[in-house]
């Protein structure tokens, strides 16, 4: 499968806005673009408008770090205040003197340059944070040691170490933060890598080899085993079992064959396809799944804001503690000490965890959500899911499979009724006459005589009439199966147990040969098998589960009483769900709505957190904030798991960073001077450098949560 993923170089061409400059493969700045305040006002991380806005990549990060470490260590080692404080001694020439202040120098303004032109960028923006911080440490420590080194300030504000190890650490800060956002842009970049670099297409006798951005709606090409579709389509020859996991999150592989879609990334496993094309470029699934992760990833939330806030607030406190620190050590006669614990309280302040902290925990979700077939496209929503109490399932097609399929065959008069017919005849003339209808109840019909591995008759002379049936000749006797209006015509009473079905809600077919009636057929929408255990999860988790459904009441009570459902709203027109979603909310409920998008659309958005479900290729449903890929019903689990896992993260990251801050601050401040303790600038550099990691690793834990359906309502079920 390697060859699928060697280069994302054709998808430039559907996606012009992306240039992977190569720099460690990732096209970061996408990812970071809304960082800047220039693109997104209220998107501030704590001010990464400098360097995210100069679409500054991980690689350059990266390469800077290094040379600003290489040039540290001459700064460092020829710098008096630090031989004294180590205790050595340096050689007594008079360049010895300057080459902490030449290199210091260059230190500052090289090494500096991001985080001066993102201090810049705040002060326009007056929206004061991270970046200034760090701008106005490095630059008071600058201007104190050129003071020293120029004998015009206390020896004692001889920074120039501690400003190349500032510099350094803080540009490791963020390598590192820059690095997680670029892991998080490789879950859109794996998605570009999914599709082949070539395609096969059939030009009439032969052959051609084209990139897949040169195919056109209409197109055929060959698939072969093992390789990826190029773009979406339809199959118009073979049949072959399609991993699409990458789509779906399903990891079994799903047999299509002649007529069945496929979508653009899918791998054909076992045998070779002929696929007409049916979307390309934007249009693909994979393009529409590419969107809306780069959506989710840019949305702002409220915890977002809540980090912005703090940050902002820790600049003003830093800034007070600053002022306090200067006054009252001068005013107790120190005016050098007062400027080295106003330098220090500036230098630890930097709120550079918090500015880390919570997008890289929604990045990290998002992605690992993507990957396990989650699409979060609101972040708000996957933060509400958590305190969610009442889920209200579509029938149709979620609990449900949304296909007719056969549950019950009954021969007149019992196996030896009229004729002798046994069940598995009846059935096998039904699905004879059936053969040529394209109806769904024809095809259910037919597919429960292919898995009975009945001997289907041949069938001639099919005709169809609306409402009434079909009737084929089959041998030398004519049949027909149809609803109630056949009967009447026929004069033919409906067989016994008839009531007991409708009574259940199901569809009745009554099956005749030459008028007289054989037997019928009992047909419903087939409930999953994974509902149920979707249901009791959801009862664990504490949440009441409704059911929402445009069929009759019998219909719905039977999936509700074979499910365990608490409530049913039946009859329900499309247009009156959302109304039923606002009715929940009145009793002060928080409402996840599932359903399959389409008419659900308006229920999707009235409920507090849209989940569209089984989504497949129609991924662009505007109305849902969370899109389930695969149609498990138990990935509803998934998303409150995930919901509750980046919560803990956010938090427990907020606390960490902003926690920190306040207690360094005091302590670098000198409220512990009388006992003799003052936290030194170094080491509250490394401790803040330290913060910072601490939060990255904390938040790539969410990594390891396993979001297969199963699994996660097994969990809930007290089942792992």
């Amino acid at each position: 499968m390697n060859e699928n993923h060697a280069h994302h170089a054709h998808h430039t061409q559907h996606h012009p806005h992306h240039d992977h400059e190569g720099h460690e493969g990732h096209d970061i700045h996408t990812e970071h673009d809304h960082h800047s305040h220039e693109n997104h006002g209220d998107h501030d991380h704590g001010g990464h408008a400098g360097h995210a806005g100069h679409g500054d990549h991980v690689g350059q990060f990266r390469r800077l770090f290094w040379i600003m470490l290489v040039l540290a260590v001459p700064v460092v080692a020829f710098n008096t205040m630090f031989a004294d404080l180590i205790g050595y001694g340096l050689p007594d020439a008079e360049w010895v003197r300057w080459v902490s202040p030449v290199l210091g120098t260059v230190m500052y303004f090289w090494g500096g340059w991001p985080f001066l032109t993102g201090g810049v960028g705040e002060i326009r923006s007056r929206r004061p944070g991270m970046m200034l911080l760090i701008a106005l440490a490095i630059t008071v420590a600058f201007l104190a040691s050129w003071g020293s080194s120029l004998h015009l300030l206390s020896h004692q504000l001889d920074f120039w170490w501690e400003l190349g190890l500032l510099v350094v650490i803080m540009l490791l800060g963020h390598w590192i933060e820059m690095r997680s956002l670029a892991q998080t842009t490789s879950a859109l970049d794996s998605l570009a890598a999914l599709l082949p670099d070539e395609a096969e297409r059939i030009d009439g006798d032969t052959v051609v080899t084209v990139s897949p951005a040169e195919l056109a709606v209409g197109d055929v090409v060959i698939v072969r085993p093992g390789a990826s579709v190029p773009a979406d389509g339809r199959i118009v020859d073979g049949s072959a079992s399609m991993d699409e996991s990458m789509v779906t999150g399903e990891s079994r592989t799903v047999r299509r064959g002649t007529g069945d879609d496929v979508v653009a990334g899918t791998i054909a496993t076992d045998s070779g396809l002929r696929v007409e094309v049916t979307a390309i470029g934007d249009d693909t699934a994979l393009a529409g799944i590419r969107k809306l992760v780069t959506d989710a990833q840019e949305a702002s939330s409220r915890a977002q804001r809540l980090a912005d806030t703090a940050a902002g607030w820790l600049f003003w406190f830093a800034l007070g503690a600053a002022v306090v620190t200067a006054v009252v050590w001068s005013s107790l006669g120190l005016p050098d000490e007062a400027v080295v614990r106003t330098i220090t309280v500036l230098v630890i302040a930097c709120p550079h965890a918090l500015g880390l902290a919570i997008p890289l925990v929604v990045s990290i979700a998002t992605e690992r959500a993507a990957r396990g077939g989650v699409l979060v496209k609101d972040r708000l929503a996957l933060e509400s899911m958590r305190s969610v109490d009442a889920v209200l399932f579509d029938k149709t097609g979620t609990l449900t499979k949304g296909e007719p399929t056969v549950t019950g065959v009954e021969a007149a008069g019992g196996p030896g009724g009229p004729g002798g017919h046994s069940e598995d005849e009846v059935l096998a003339l039904a699905a004879a006459a059936e053969a040529d209808s394209e109806h769904p109840l024809a095809r259910a019909i037919t597919r429960a005589a292919r898995e009975r591995a009945l001997d289907v008759p041949g069938a001639r002379d099919f005709s169809s009439s609306p409402a009434v049936g079909v009737s084929a000749t089959v041998g030398d006797g004519t049949v027909e199966v149809g609803g109630p209006y056949l009967l009447e015509q026929r004069a033919a009473d409906e067989l016994p147990v008839a009531d007991t079905w409708r009574g259940q809600g199901a569809i009745i077919l009554h099956v005749l040969s030459d008028g007289e009636v054989i037997g019928a057929l009992r047909l419903a929408d087939e409930i999953r098998p994974e509902s149920r255990d979707a249901v009791d999860a959801l009862h664990a988790v504490g949440a009441q589960v409704v059911m929402i459904t445009g069929d009759a009441q019998a219909v719905a009570d039977t999936v509700a009483r074979e499910l365990g459902i608490d409530r049913v709203f039946a009859g329900v027109r499309p247009e009156d769900k959302a109304a039923k979603v606002a009715e929940l909310q009145g009793e002060g409920r928080k409402v996840a709505m599932v359903g399959d998008g389409v008419n659900d659309a308006p229920a999707l958005a009235q409920a507090d957190v849209g989940i569209a479900i089984g989504a497949g290729t129609d991924v662009a449903i505007g109305s849902a904030g969370v899109i389930l890929a695969s149609s498990d019903p138990r990935s509803v689990l998934s998303v409150f798991e995930l919901s509750r896992a980046t919560y803990r993260k956010m938090t427990q990251n907020l606390w960490w960073a902003a926690g920190y801050n306040l207690v360094s601050v005091p302590l670098a401040a000198g409220v512990l001077a009388p006992v003799g303790f003052v936290l030194p600038m170094s080491v509250g550099a490394v401790l803040m450098s330290a913060s910072t990691v601490v939060v990255a690793l904390n938040a790539q834990l969410l990594r390891r949560l396993d979001l297969a359906p199963e699994a996660s309502t097994g969990r809930f079920l007290g089942r792992s």
